[in-house]
C-alpha cells in the first residue's frame, strides 16, 4: 500500500458520520476510496444521506498528520522481527472470521512476527477467546491461565483483550507454551486503543510477549486514548475471531457478558467454568449456563464441542485449574471447602488454635494448594 491509498482510506475512516457499514456500502457500490471521494456530492447521496455526502466532500481536520503519524509507524524499525501492518477489508491477510460477522471492522491495524504477516495470519477455526473478570479469585486467574496453556497446546489461538485478570492470565498461559518456530499466533490481543499505546500499562510487558508470539491488533487510529466506549465495541472482534467464547468468571454486569452475547448472535459457540454460589464473580456464568452455554469442567470439554482432535494435545503438567496435591488427611484444607473463607470460620470448623493454623496456612500457600486473598481471606486452589 503506497501512502496516497493509506490516504484513501484514513479519510475514509475519519470521516464524521460515516460507520463501517457506510464506508461499506459506499465501497461495494463505488469501489476503492479514492474512487469514493472522486464522486460528486450528487451521486454520493444515492447511497448516504445529505449530511453524510457533504461531510465526505471535505477533508477531515486532522488527516494530514494521521497520515503522517500512521505512514511514519508503517515504515519505521520494528523490534525483535516483528512487523507493523495496516489491513483493509480487501487485503488477503485480513481475518476471514470477521468476514462472517455483521459489522466487519473497516481496518485493522496490526503487530506480531514479521513471518506470520508475510502467509494468513488469522487461522482459521482454530480460535478460542478467553475473557472473564478483571478482579477474578485466585482459583479464576489459575484456571484462565490452565485452560490457555493446554488449549493452545492443542493447536488453538487464544483470542483476549490485554485487560487485567482473566484477559492477561489467558494470554500468559497461551504463551507459556508457545514455540519460537510455530506457524500461527499463540494468541492474540484485540485491543480498545491505538496500538502506539498499551493500556493497562501494567501489562507493558505482556504485549511485547504477544508482539513476539502473536498479534495485536485494533480497528482505532494511532493515538486513539482508553475511551470506555471502544472497549464493548471491540468486543465484536474477540467473538468474531473465535469459533466460541470461554467465559470464566463474570459478574452479572460484566462486559464479559456482552462477548458472550455478541458470540451467539454470530452464531459461536459460548461455554462457561461454574464456580461457587456465594462468588458474585461466578453469577455471570451460571447465568451462562442457565441460558444454554455449555458447562465447562475440563479442556476435554471444550475441544468435544468444538470437534477438534484431542490427540494432539499433549497431557498438561496439571490438570486445568487443579494445584499441587496436598496430603488428604490435612483436616484444614478439608475444612476450607472452595469458597474463600477467614480465620474465624477456620477455627471454628477445625478447633485449632491461631499459631498453628497459621504455620499450616503458610505451608499450604507454599505448596500452591492454598491462595492468600484481599480481607484477610483464603481459598482452597483446585481439587487437591
Amino acid at each position: 500500500m503506497d501512502i496516497d491509498e493509506l490516504s484513501g482510506w484514513l479519510r475514509l475512516t475519519l470521516t464524521p458520520g460515516v460507520g463501517s457499514s457506510t464506508a461499506r456500502r459506499l465501497l461495494a457500490a463505488f469501489g476503492l476510496p479514492a474512487a469514493i471521494f472522486q464522486q460528486s456530492e450528487g451521486a454520493l447521496g444515492q447511497c448516504v444521506t445529505p449530511a453524510q455526502a457533504r461531510a465526505l466532500c471535505k477533508v477531515p481536520e486532522g488527516l494530514a498528520q494521521q497520515l503522517e503519524t500512521t505512514w511514519a509507524w508503517l515504515q519505521g524499525p520494528a523490534p525483535d522481527g516483528t512487523a507493523r501492518v495496516f489491513l483493509t477489508l480487501g487485503d488477503a491477510r485480513y481475518p476471514e472470521a470477521l468476514l462472517d460477522t455483521e459489522d466487519p471492522p473497516l481496518v485493522l491495524y496490526g503487530i506480531g512476527p514479521a513471518a506470520l504477516w508475510a502467509t494468513r495470519p488469522f487461522p482459521s477455526g482454530r480460535c478460542l477467546a478467553i475473557v472473564g473478570s478483571r478482579n477474578p479469585t485466585a482459583q479464576g486467574a489459575d484456571n484462565a491461565r490452565q485452560f490457555a496453556r493446554a488449549l493452545h497446546a492443542a493447536g488453538l489461538t487464544i483470542v483476549s483483550g490485554l485487560a487485567l485478570g482473566v484477559d492477561a492470565a489467558a494470554h500468559e498461559g497461551a504463551l507459556d507454551s508457545a514455540m519460537a518456530d510455530a506457524t500461527f499466533p499463540a494468541t492474540i490481543a484485540v485491543v480498545g486503543t491505538g496500538l502506539d499505546r498499551v493500556y493497562p500499562r501494567q501489562n507493558l510487558g505482556l504485549a511485547r510477549r504477544i508482539a513476539a508470539h502473536g498479534l495485536l491488533i485494533s480497528e482505532y487510529p494511532l493515538g486513539t486514548p482508553p475511551l470506555a466506549a471502544n472497549f464493548p465495541k471491540r468486543n465484536r472482534i474477540i467473538a468474531g475471531l473465535s469459533q466460541g467464547t470461554l467465559v470464566v468468571e463474570a459478574a452479572l454486569a460484566s462486559g464479559s457478558l456482552i462477548t458472550a452475547r455478541l458470540a451467539v448472535e454470530q452464531g459461536r459457540e459460548v461455554f462457561a467454568i461454574p464456580g461457587s454460589i456465594h462468588a458474585p464473580q461466578s453469577r455471570g456464568c451460571h447465568s451462562l449456563i442457565r441460558q444454554g452455554a455449555k458447562l465447562v469442567e475440563s479442556v476435554q470439554d471444550v475441544l468435544e464441542e468444538l470437534h477438534f482432535p484431542a490427540a494432539s494435545a499433549p497431557p498438561p503438567p496439571a490438570s486445568p485449574g487443579t494445584a499441587p496435591a496436598h496430603p488428604p488427611e490435612s483436616a484444614l484444607l478439608q475444612a476450607m471447602g472452595f469458597d474463600p473463607v477467614g480465620l474465624d470460620a477456620l477455627m471454628a470448623r477445625t478447633g485449632m488454635d491461631t499459631a498453628a493454623m497459621q504455620v499450616e496456612l503458610l505451608e499450604l500457600e507454599l505448596a500452591g494448594a492454598v491462595a492468600r486473598l484481599p480481607g484477610g481471606l483464603f481459598q482452597r486452589m483446585g481439587s487437591a
